[in-house]
C-alpha cells in the first residue's frame, strides 16, 4: 500500500505543482499567467487521452508489471519537463507526464479493493489515493518554495526522483497481483456501452471542476486578492493538502456506508463551499480557510466516485477505474480553462470561485439524474 501510495504522491506533486508555479512557469517563458495555464490542461489531457487507451490496450499485461511501466513512462515525462527549450515543448512534456496517470491510479485502486477486507473496499481505495493528497501537504508546497527559489524547473526533478523511488519500491514490495482476474481489451471497453459508467464520469468531469477553477490560480488570488505575501503561499497550499487528506480519509469512510449518500455530501459541501470562498478570499485568514475546506470537498467525492465506478462496470473494472482520473483531469482541464477566461475577460480573481460554484451545482443535478435512472426499471438499451 505504501509503495502504491507513494505513486500517487508523485503523481500529485506534479500535477498540482505546475498550479503553485504557474506566475513563475509564465515569467520565465514569456508567456501571460492565463497562457501558462495551459501547461495545466495539457496535463489533464494527457490523463483523458492516457487513461484509456492504456487501459484497454494493457488488459492483458500482468498488473505489476504494468505498473512498473506506468511509473518509468512517468519519470520520463518529468524529465522531459525538465528539459523543456520552450513553452510548445513544455506543453507536450506536460502531456506525456499525464499519460500513465489514469491508468496508474486504476490499476493501484484495483490492487488495494483486491487486497482490502470485506467492507473496506472504499478505504483501501482511499490509502492509495492518500498519496495524492499527501503530495499536497507536502510534496507540492516543498517543489513550489524550491521552484519559486531556484527556478521552477528544480521542482520537476524532484518529481523525476519520486517517480524513480516508486519503480523501485513497486519492484521490491507489490506482490504480484494475481488475484486482480486478467481481461481483454474487447472487455474492458464494454464500460462505454454502460450509461451508469458514463454519468458517473459525466458527474466528476463536471462536478470535480469547481476545486481546479480555484486552485489553477491560487497564487495570484492570495497576493492580489488576499493581500498575503509570496512567501506565506506555500503554507496555504499545505493548509490545501491538509484539507485534501481529512477529506480523502472521510469520504473513503462516508464511501463504505453508502458511496451514492458520500458523493452528494461531496458535492454539496463543494457548492457551499466554494460559493463562500468568492467571499472568503479577500481576507487572508478566511482565503488559507477557505482553500482548507476546497481542498477537503474535493478530496472527499473522489474515493466515493472511484468506488462507485468500480461496482457498475462489472466485469470491466480497469477501464472504469483509469477513467475515473480521465473524468477528473477532464474537470481540470475545463475549470482551468474556464477560471482562465473569466480572469482574462477582467472579471478578477475571485471569479473562478463563482465558476466553481455553478460546476458543482451542475454536478449535484446530473448526479441527481444520475441515480434516479440506476433505479429498477430505468436503463439504457446497450444495457438491456
Amino acid at each position: 500500500m505504501l509503495a502504491l501510495a507513494l505513486g500517487g504522491f508523485g503523481i500529485g506533486t506534479t500535477e498540482f505543482v505546475t498550479m503553485g508555479l504557474l506566475p513563475d512557469i509564465a515569467g520565465g517563458m514569456h508567456v501571460s499567467e492565463p497562457t501558462a495555464g495551459h501547461a495545466v490542461s495539457a496535463y489533464a489531457l494527457g490523463v483523458v487521452v492516457g487513461a484509456p487507451v492504456i487501459a484497454a490496450l494493457c488488459a492483458r499485461v500482468p498488473r505489476k508489471k504494468l505498473l512498473l511501466f506506468l511509473m518509468a513512462a512517468f519519470t520520463v515525462g518529468n524529465v522531459a519537463t525538465v528539459l523543456a527549450p520552450s513553452f510548445g515543448t513544455l506543453v507536450a512534456a506536460r502531456f506525456v507526464s499525464g499519460l500513465p496517470h489514469g491508468a496508474y491510479f486504476g490499476v493501484a485502486s484495483l490492487a488495494a479493493a483486491s487486497l482490502a477486507p470485506a467492507g473496506q473496499r472504499a478505504k483501501a481505495v482511499a490509502a492509495v489515493m492518500l498519496g495524492l493528497s499527501a503530495a499536497n501537504v507536502v510534496g507540492v508546497p516543498a517543489a513550489t518554495w524550491m521552484g519559486q527559489h531556484l527556478g521552477w524547473r528544480d521542482a520537476y526533478v524532484v518529481v523525476a526522483v519520486i517517480g524513480l523511488a516508486t519503480v523501485a519500491a513497486i519492484a521490491r514490495f507489490v506482490p504480484e497481483l494475481t488475484g486482480i482476474r486478467m481481461t481483454d481489451p474487447r472487455t474492458e471497453l464494454g464500460a462505454l456501452r454502460k450509461s451508469q459508467v458514463l454519468l458517473t464520469l459525466h458527474v466528476g468531469a463536471v462536478g470535480f471542476g469547481g476545486m481546479f477553477a480555484v486552485y489553477t490560480y491560487i497564487t495570484t488570488t492570495l497576493t492580489d486578492v488576499a493581500g498575503m505575501r509570496l512567501g506565506f503561499v506555500p503554507v496555504v497550499l499545505m493548509l490545501f493538502g491538509l484539507g485534501m487528506v481529512a477529506g480523502n480519509v472521510l469520504g473513503g469512510i462516508l464511501a463504505d456506508r453508502g458511496v451514492d449518500r458520500a458523493i452528494f455530501a461531496a458535492l454539496i459541501a463543494m457548492v457551499v463551499i466554494l460559493a463562500a470562498f468568492i467571499a472568503a478570499a479577500h481576507n487572508p485568514f478566511t482565503a488559507a480557510a477557505g482553500a482548507f475546506l476546497v481542498g477537503a470537498s474535493g478530496a472527499a467525492l473522489a474515493p466515493a466516485l472511484q468506488t462507485r465506478l468500480m461496482d457498475v462496470a462489472h466485469e470491466a473494472q480497469t477501464l472504469a477505474a483509469a477513467l475515473n482520473h480521465a473524468a477528473l483531469n477532464i474537470a481540470n482541464a475545463a475549470g482551468a480553462w474556464l477560471g482562465g477566461l473569466v480572469i482574462a475577460a477582467g472579471m478578477g480573481y475571485t471569479a473562478p470561485a463563482a465558476v466553481g460554484t455553478a460546476l458543482a451545482v451542475a454536478g449535484v443535478l446530473l448526479f441527481t439524474l444520475t441515480v434516479w435512472l440506476s433505479r429498477p426499471g430505468h436503463f439504457a438499451p446497450s444495457e438491456s
